[in-house]
């Protein structure tokens, strides 16, 4: 049954155009849901959340700066019954992981028709998880899966297979270079896979990583 009054929703993402997009999708459910404001990049959005306490705050998973699992973990510190729904093109379940991780309300995919989004956004302002009707099989899947351990070291953490067998040859010592050499693949992809791997340990350099690996039993 849909609430008595409609939702009251915030857009974020880094591109105008999504924004638009996404109110063109709602405007025939404006009796279930409202768009009270927008904003473009995670900066801004910290601002316009505060000044309109919506119900529920729709946001891109990866923007450019702060991603938007980092905005998530910003507004929940703020106030931990925010209610934010990641908005992504990345069907990956390790995504999924990681928004609910951060403490997100649920995982959609931009691909989803307006009326599943609204039907979604519904279910999470009711306080339940809002998973892509795409990914839910998959990702019960998934979870049972990471309960076996029949993955990768580091993806219980959230860490990609690829992140995974990087932060294998940090801790063996490699360099960035020697990385890249052993993988075959460029420096800077090295480095945009542990800045993710950083992100995701609460980290800041390879140090860090190390420790954190060690500490939870990654790598021994």
């Amino acid at each position: 049954m849909a609430p008595s009054s409609p939702m009251r929703l915030v857009l974020v993402d880094d591109h105008e155009m999504v924004i638009e997009g996404l109110k063109a999708m709602l405007v025939s459910f404006e009796d279930r849901v409202q768009v009270v404001g927008q904003a473009v990049g995670a900066e801004r959005a910290l601002t316009v959340v505060a000044e309109l306490d919506p119900d529920i705050v729709l946001c891109d998973v990866r923007m450019q700066g702060s991603s938007g699992l980092d905005l998530c973990l910003a507004l929940r510190e703020r106030d931990p019954d925010r209610k934010i729904v990641m908005l992504s093109v990345y069907e990956d379940e390790q995504y999924l992981f990681q928004a609910l991780r951060v403490g997100a309300s649920g995982y959609l995919l931009k691909s989803i028709s307006s009326d599943e989004l609204v039907r979604q956004l519904e279910l999470a302002h009711r306080g339940e998880t809002a998973i892509d009707p795409g990914m839910a099989a998959r990702a019960a899947d998934t979870a049972a899966r990471l309960q076996r351990d029949e993955f990768w070291p580091g993806a219980r953490q959230g860490l990609t297979q690829r992140e995974s067998e990087i932060l294998s040859y940090v801790v063996s010592g490699l360099s960035n270079r020697g990385i890249a050499a052993k993988l075959v693949i460029g420096e800077e992809t090295v480095k945009t896979h542990l800045s993710s791997i950083y992100r995701k340990f609460g980290v800041s350099d390879r140090t860090g990583a190390v420790a954190t690996a060690l500490r939870e039993g990654i790598y021994r």
